[in-house]
C-alpha cells in the first residue's frame, strides 16, 4: 500500500470542498472494497477524506411517501429496517443475498452502489485492463470470460457491476442524491448514474469530479410481490452469475431488473410490457444486442431460466 494523507470531516459540504482542494483525493466509508484495492495498489489516492462521521445514516420518510435513506447507512440497517422489509421487500432480500454479515455490517448505501467490478483482470496488475489503466487494453476479452458481461459491453471492457443492491434499487426506480464541491447538490436517477463502457471503462458513474452521494431516494411504494433471486457458483459470499430483481403483480405486469449480466444493473422499460408474454418474449427483448463470449453464452439461457422461475414464484 502506498503512503497517504488522512482527515475526517464533519459535513457532506466539508468532505466535498476537501476533496477539490487536495488531488488525488477519495472519500472512506465503510472501507470494505477501497481498502482492498489500496492494499492491492489499485487504487492509490494521495488523500483519504473519512466521512464516517458527517450524519448521513438515517433512514427517513420522504414528503412524497417515500424514503430517504442516507449514505452512510450499512447494509445490515438498511435490510433490517421495517419499513423496507414491509414496502420495499425487493431491496432487503437483494442485500442479505451479497456478501457476509460482517462485510454487511460495514458497507454502506453509497458505498455499495460505488463498488468497483470484480474482474478478475481487474484485479490482476499484470494483465491489461482499460478499467485500472486506460488504454492499455482489455485481457478478459480474449481470456477467461464466464463470469463476465454480455450486454451493455464494448471491444474495450466486459466487466460486470457486482452489486446486488443496486439491482433492487434500479427495479424501485431509486434515486441517488449528491453534492458537489461548491455546495450545491443534485438527483440523479439511478438509471442514469452508471455509464456504460465505450472507450472509456474507467468512467463508471456520472458523478462529476469531487462529487460526494448523500442519499438514495426511494419513491413511494408500489405494492405487489417482491422477489430476489441470485444464481451463483456456491451458496453464500459469491457473486452473481445471473440474478433477478423483480416486483409482480397481478395482472402480469411487472418490472425486472437483472445482475451479473452488465457493467450496471440491467433493466430495460420497454421489454417490461412483454412480461404477460412469458419469460422467452421478455428476455428477447431485454437480452437484444448481446454480444456474449465463447465462455459466457450460457448466460443467456440463463436468464431466461431464472426470469421463468422468478414469474412462476410470483404466481404462488
Amino acid at each position: 500500500m502506498q503512503t497517504f494523507t488522512y482527515e475526517r470531516v464533519r459535513t457532506p459540504a466539508e468532505a466535498a470542498a476537501a476533496a477539490a482542494r487536495t488531488p488525488g483525493a477519495k472519500f472512506l466509508a465503510g472501507g470494505t472494497n477501497l481498502l482492498d484495492l489500496m492494499k492491492l495498489e489499485i487504487e492509490t489516492p494521495a488523500h483519504i477524506i473519512d466521512v464516517g462521521k458527517v450524519g448521513l445514516d438515517k433512514i427517513e420518510p420522504t414528503p412524497a411517501g417515500g424514503l430517504r435513506i442516507g449514505a452512510l447507512v450499512t447494509n445490515t440497517d438498511l435490510a433490517d429496517h421495517r419499513t423496507v422489509r414491509r414496502d420495499y421487500g425487493l431491496l432487503s432480500r437483494a442485500l442479505l443475498a451479497g456478501a457476509s454479515g460482517q462485510l454487511r455490517n460495514k458497507a454502506t448505501t453509497a458505498g455499495n452502489l460505488l463498488q468497483r467490478t470484480r474482474c478478475p483482470y481487474f484485479y490482476d496488475t499484470n494483465q491489461r485492463c482499460n478499467k485500472r489503466e486506460p488504454g492499455s487494453g482489455c485481457a478478459a476479452i480474449a481470456g477467461y470470460s464466464r463470469q463476465l458481461g454480455i450486454i451493455g459491453t464494448s471491444d474495450a471492457c466486459i466487466a460486470t457491476h457486482p452489486s446486488d443492491m443496486a439491482v433492487a434499487m434500479r427495479a424501485l426506480d431509486a434515486e441517488v442524491e449528491t453534492v458537489k464541491a461548491n455546495g450545491t447538490t443534485r438527483t440523479i436517477p439511478l438509471a442514469q448514474f452508471y455509464r456504460l463502457p465505450g472507450q472509456t471503462p474507467h468512467l463508471e458513474t456520472t458523478l462529476e469530479k469531487n462529487e460526494l452521494i448523500t442519499a438514495v431516494l426511494l419513491p413511494p411504494p408500489v405494492g405487489g410481490v417482491h422477489i430476489y433471486q441470485k444464481v451463483r457458483d456456491r451458496s453464500s459470499y459469491a457473486f452473481a452469475l445471473v440474478s433477478v430483481g423483480a416486483i409482480l403483480q397481478q395482472d402480469g405486469s411487472g418490472r425486472i431488473a437483472v445482475g451479473g449480466v452488465a457493467p450496471r444493473p440491467w433493466r430495460v422499460e420497454t421489454a417490461e410490457k412483454l412480461l404477460p408474454a412469458g419469460a422467452k418474449a421478455f428476455t428477447a427483448q431485454l437480452l437484444q444486442g448481446a454480444r456474449p463470449t465463447k465462455e459466457n453464452a450460457y448466460k443467456l439461457a440463463l436468464v431466461e431460466n431464472t426470469v421463468a422461475a422468478v414469474l412462476n414464484e410470483g404466481k404462488h
